[in-house]
Formats: C-alpha cells, structure tokens, sequence
C-alpha cells in the first residue's frame, strides 16, 4: 500500500484548492454511489453532491488545514479514513468558522474516489 499519510495529504490539499476555486470540478472525484452528509444531511451521488457542493450561500471561501490523519479502513483493499480539521474563511470574513471533514476514499483506476464523506461546522458550547 502507497503511504497513506502522503495519499491524504495529495488529496486533501487538491480537494481544498479545488473546492475554493472551482467546486464544480469537485464532481469528478465522486461516483453515482457515493454519499455525502452535509450537517447532518444525506445527499448520494456525484451530481447531487456537485450541485450541493455549487450552490452554497457563499462567492469566495479558502480552507485552511490544522489536522489530517489518516487509516487504512480495509485489509484486504487498499482504502483510507481521512480525518480533517481546520478553518474555514467565507467571503474574505475576519471570523473563520471550525469545521471537521471525513472521506473515505477508495482505489479506482490508479487514483481514488470519495465513497463517504461528513462535513461539520464545528460551533462553540
């Protein structure tokens, strides 16, 4: 198995760029079977996803990594657990919002796809 603390790092860093300059382009790393819980809501497959992904209420956003960490989640396919944390800057706000992310992601191809993925904003008690 490649070293997956570098395939989470590959990947988060080309997800994160893509989703703050071109979320649309993000519908390629998902399949028809994949699932994303947004806050709590459930939305499968990769146009469904796109299309939340698109129409967010915001124009600019810039995410910054704090934590990645990483596990294989098979033994017997070559898939990771990520698991992010950091900050969220939306439309250039002087007030960042926490948020944690989960992706599971699966080999295809030589590459991999997004099977699973959870997105929270993380809110102060």
């Amino acid at each position: 198995m490649a070293d997956i603390n570098a395939v989470a790092k590959q990947f988060t860093d080309f997800y994160y760029s893509t989703f703050d300059t071109n979320r649309g382009s993000l519908q390629s790393l998902y399949r028809d079977v994949s699932m994303l819980s947004w806050e709590g809501t459930p939305i499968l497959g990769a146009a469904a996803i796109a299309e939340k992904l698109t129409s967010l209420p915001f124009e600019k956003v810039q995410h910054k990594v704090t934590t990645l960490d990483a596990q294989p989640s098979s033994p017997s396919v070559a898939s990771l657990i990520v698991s992010v944390t950091g900050l969220l800057v939306v439309d250039d706000s002087t007030n960042p919002l926490q948020f944690s992310q989960v992706f599971q992601l699966i080999p295809d191809a030589g590459s991999y796809y997004v099977y699973n993925d959870i997105f929270r904003l993380n809110y102060g008690a």
